[in-house]
């Protein structure tokens, strides 16, 4: 493995590197770090070259202080420095939640990077009101008690209740993972995702492969919604994880990595 850092305006971005062969770009999601891939790369890594960053402000990743706004287009070109940095100029890119968000935002702007998109639990639609409400009050919750109470209030719920049960630990590691996360980290955060456009129509004008992994339970991204996206490309691939929720690559990682494998293998022939 190669842990590797690189200048974006001002933050130090960390990356590693596992594996050789034809890129593939992992993007985690919101209060979550690049460990969140851990599955996925130790089955990957023997036949693919995977960069793993932590967005900036998560992980080993400076906070961003760029102005005037911290949104998720910003995001995408902090990654996109990276991309150049190793010299990439054709991928794989797969993005978990708020970093399908970011992902979408990079495929607008230069979607000639990427050979397929892979959506896991994430969506190319804004936010509803009812949505944006509901990031506005998480904020006020940060405010008032704190990142860690947030984290262990949260956390469960992006689980489906069998896995919740019958791993508690697994949800321990994940919240582990964001106790050291700052307020104005997931304050950023949730205002870019509130801010975030409408990208349904970088999905339609995509003429390369998109790979959807859609959790049944999933209540953050839910099945109507990851439904209703799924014709807009030319060429979808859409899989069901039906005891799933929003965590996917933990809840059922062997099926989520075979899913993956297969597609990888498709797209690059």
């Amino acid at each position: 493995m190669q842990h590797k850092t690189i200048q974006y305006k001002g933050c130090s971005i960390y990356y590693t590197i596992e594996g050789k062969g034809e890129p593939v770009i992992f993007l985690h999601g919101f209060a979550e770090d690049s460990t969140v891939w851990n599955y996925q790369v130790d089955f990957l890594k023997d036949q693919y070259k995977l960069i793993i960053p932590d967005i900036p402000g998560s992980g080993k990743s400076t906070m961003a202080n760029w102005q005037p706004t911290i949104g998720i287009d910003e995001l995408a070109e902090s990654i996109k420095a990276i991309l150049d940095k190793e010299q990439i100029t054709n991928c794989t890119i797969i993005g978990h939640s708020m970093g399908g968000y970011i992902m979408l935002a990079m495929a607008e702007k230069y979607p000639s990077l990427f050979n397929s998109l892979v959506l896991f639990h994430s969506s190319a639609f804004a936010d509803t009101e009812e949505k944006k409400q509901a990031r506005l009050k998480s904020i006020d919750f940060i405010k008032k008690n704190g990142t860690l109470s947030f984290i262990k209030s949260t956390t469960p719920g992006l689980f489906g209740s069998s896995f919740t049960t019958n791993h508690p630990e697994a949800i321990n590691k994940l919240i582990g993972s964001g106790e050291n996360f700052v307020e104005e980290v997931l304050i950023q955060y949730y205002m870019a995702m509130i801010n975030r456009r409408d990208r349904i129509d970088i999905l339609v004008n995509f003429t390369r492969p998109v790979l959807f992994i859609i959790g049944e339970n999933d209540k953050a991204i839910p099945l109507d919604v990851s439904l209703k996206q799924c014709y807009q490309p030319v060429i979808s691939h859409v899989f069901i994880l039906k005891n799933s929720a929003h965590m996917g690559m933990w809840e059922e990682n062997d099926k989520a990595n075979k899913i993956l494998s297969d597609f990888l293998q498709t797209v690059n022939g």
